[in-house]
Parts: C-alpha cells; sequence; structure tokens
C-alpha cells in the first residue's frame, strides 16, 4: 500500500484561512474524493458510498471549491478527470485505505501471533506455583508474549491506572470502581506447620490449642490483626503474632524452618506445601473465603491479545487447582492419619 505523503495535499488543502468556503476538514471528503476519482460518475460514486446522488453532487461542489479544480468536467454524456484529479487519484486512493484501517477493527491481528511484553503484579506464592505453569502455556499459544512480574510493594489501582502494571493476579479486594477485575476462584485458608511441630501431631486442632501457638501473620501492609484475631476474639481468645511478613511463600518457609503457625490457601498453596514437606490442618474457625482474581484498566479490556492473556490464566488457574485437589483427595484415600 502506497505510503500516506507528507506534502499533505488532502490536508492543506482544507485549511480554512486558504479556502474560506471549507470550514473544517471533514473526512469524509476523502471517501467522497477516492469514489469519484475512481468511477468518474456522481451515480456511481453515490452507489459504492451508499448515499444519494444530491448528497455526492454537494460533495463534489466542495472539492471542486477546496482544491479549486473542476476535477470531473463532462465529456458528452461521461464525466473524465482533469490533469489536476488524475495528480490526486493515487494519493486519495492510498489515504482512504489508510483512514478505513485506522477505524477498522483490529480483529484481522491474531493475538496468538502478536509480540508483546506484559507488566504483571503477582502473589509472592502464586509467582513460584502458577507462573512457572502460565510460561509453559504461553509458550505453545502464544509464544511472543512475554511476563515481565513487578514487586507488590506498588498500590494497585494506581500501578493499572498509570500503566506500571497491566494484570493483577492475587486476593481481590474491593477498590477503585474505574479497575475492571474478575474472579478467578474461592479459596479457603488451612493452618500450616512443619511436621514435628507440635500441632502436627494432634488429632484435632481446637482453637485454643491454635491461639496456644505462636503465629506468622501475612499482610503487604504489614498489619497484625485480622480476621482471625477477630473469631478468636469472640471465643475469648487471642494469639501471639512472632512476625508480620508481606507474602505466603515468605512465611511457609519460616514455618519449615521454625515451630510457627502459618496460612495458606488451600488449593494454590498446595504445590509449595509439598514442596517444603509441610503439614496442613484445618482451621478450627469460621473464615471469610478468599477472592482470587485478576484486575486490570479498561483501556486494556478490548485489546485481543491482554484479553488472550486472560484467558490463558483463567484456564491455568482452574487447571491448577483441579489438579492440586484431586492430588490431595488421593492421598486422603490412601493415608489414614490426621494431619496431611
Amino acid at each position: 500500500m502506497p505510503p500516506i505523503h507528507t506534502s499533505a495535499i488532502l490536508v492543506d488543502s482544507y485549511s480554512a484561512s486558504d479556502n474560506p468556503g471549507m470550514d473544517y476538514v471533514d473526512l469524509n471528503l476523502i471517501e467522497a474524493l477516492d469514489a469519484l476519482l475512481a468511477e468518474n460518475s456522481v451515480t456511481k460514486a453515490a452507489a459504492r458510498l451508499h448515499t444519494s446522488a444530491p448528497a455526492m453532487s454537494r460533495a463534489l461542489a466542495r472539492l471542486r471549491r477546496a482544491f479549486d479544480d473542476p476535477l470531473l468536467v463532462r465529456a458528452g454524456r461521461d464525466l473524465v478527470p482533469t490533469p489536476r484529479a488524475l495528480e490526486l487519484r493515487g494519493e486519495a486512493h492510498a489515504v482512504a485505505t489508510r483512514a478505513r484501517a485506522l477505524f477498522a477493527p483490529s480483529s484481522t491481528a491474531d493475538p496468538r501471533t502478536a509480540v508483546r511484553t506484559f507488566d504483571l503484579q503477582v502473589d509472592d506464592m502464586l509467582s513460584t506455583t502458577f507462573i512457572p505453569s502460565l510460561i509453559d502455556d504461553l509458550r505453545v499459544q502464544a509464544p511472543g508474549i512475554s511476563l515481565r512480574l513487578r514487586p507488590e510493594n506498588l498500590e494497585d489501582a494506581p500501578a493499572l491506572r498509570e500503566g506500571l502494571v497491566d494484570l493483577e493476579i492475587g486476593i481481590v479486594r474491593p477498590g477503585d470502581p474505574e479497575i475492571r477485575s474478575e474472579t478467578l476462584l474461592m479459596e479457603t485458608l488451612i493452618g500450616v506447620v512443619r511436621p514435628d511441630h507440635p500441632l502436627a501431631r494432634m488429632k484435632t486442632v481446637t482453637p485454643r490449642r491454635f491461639a496456644a501457638t505462636d503465629h506468622i501473620v501475612v499482610s503487604r501492609r504489614g498489619r497484625a490483626h485480622g480476621p482471625i484475631d477477630e473469631r478468636l476474639a469472640e471465643l475469648g481468645l487471642s494469639r501471639r503474632v512472632v512476625a508480620v511478613v508481606p507474602g505466603v511463600a515468605t512465611a511457609l518457609f519460616l514455618a519449615r524452618e521454625t515451630d510457627v503457625v502459618s496460612v495458606a490457601p488451600a488449593g494454590l498453596g498446595r504445590p509449595m506445601l509439598n514442596t517444603l514437606g509441610l503439614r496442613a490442618f484445618p482451621i478450627p474457625l469460621v473464615l471469610p473465603p478468599l477472592t482470587v482474581g485478576m484486575a486490570w484498566h479498561p483501556r486494556n479490556h478490548h485489546d485481543r491479545t491482554h484479553q488472550l492473556l486472560r484467558e490463558r490464566i483463567r484456564h491455568i488457574m482452574t487447571t491448577a487447582v483441579d489438579t492440586a485437589a484431586q492430588a490431595s483427595t488421593e492421598r486422603e484415600n490412601g493415608a489414614h492419619r490426621p494431619v496431611q
């Protein structure tokens, strides 16, 4: 396709100062000019653009004023282009074609062949358990997509709004109504200890026994008090928090090395628990479920490559949880012990 020339034949001609008859740049006239010079007929040009012959005649009159040239003149029963019109024909067609392409939907582009880098903000545990599966999936489904993981200390909504992060994956919290979000799954918290922790040998972990041991709290904002403490308080109990860490992965590594209780999502956390050799038990409290999801700014909502990335994340996340749940059930059926 010929390039758009910077001489701007079709743009400068619409300047109100140079052409008092033209109030503004009307891009519809570019389509009209292209049709008229291609068809050499007002009637055929009108049919081509699905408009009336009188409307096309008015467009031709405006074009004649803009270019100070008749453009098409009568020769018997036909119209023939002037030398100026012949000069414009190629460029008019190129500009009209480029204009149509500019406003056309991008559905012709295959997101699976796009070359893009996406900035993700991902929960630290998901970075080690979920992201490897996503990378393997994208290598097959969209090999041109690369991922760049950003630190979790970025504020969620501002980072998405300012374009520092394309997609956030993790615990979804109510926030800026401007941000779009989607729930991927609901998770249940479980207690986690190392194999030789006293709770690992108990048949039943009661609220009192749960509260009596030392705890590690996970909070990106450094808060030591949360829903667990509220439920314990309702029972007249409290726990001792020995450390607050920003991510689940850090808490699980600490739980492997010392006698503390940590918490983790039952499904998504299972691969890391198995890798670290940790024991899990039900938390003896009624706690709200965790909403795991993804969030993005509306400017990316209709981006087809972004849509593909969200689709693959959705697929990998649900598959990972289903696989972990199946493996957990098989272990439970094969082992008769109170703590897994």
